[in-house]
């Protein structure tokens, strides 16, 4: 039977998984960006695409050293919901 617990632990497993997920890309591209806006304010160099392709670069690059992670922790994850379907239906 589903009760409001197995409801709030199980989205707290998804929200986890979302911020894991998202941790690396989103840190290469503070990263990138903390060190453009440091390089801006040296320079007074206040161009917009300055910005955003070194951004854009860093977060490619992110998603593809990190894919094959990323990728087994949404299969694990997934896999654990479908494995556990007959649990969540009693």
């Amino acid at each position: 039977m589903i009760t409001t617990e197995f409801v709030s632990t199980l989205g707290m497993e998804a929200i986890k998984t979302v911020i894991l997920l998202s941790a690396p890309v989103f840190i290469a591209g503070m990263a990138v960006g903390l060190l453009i806006s440091i390089f801006q304010a040296l320079t007074q160099i206040q161009e917009m695409t300055l910005t955003f392709v070194p951004k854009i670069v860093a977060v490619f690059v992110a998603l593809l050293f990190f894919m094959p992670w990323m990728m087994r922790v949404m299969l694990d994850f997934t896999s654990g919901i479908f494995s556990n379907i007959p649990t969540y239906i009693r």
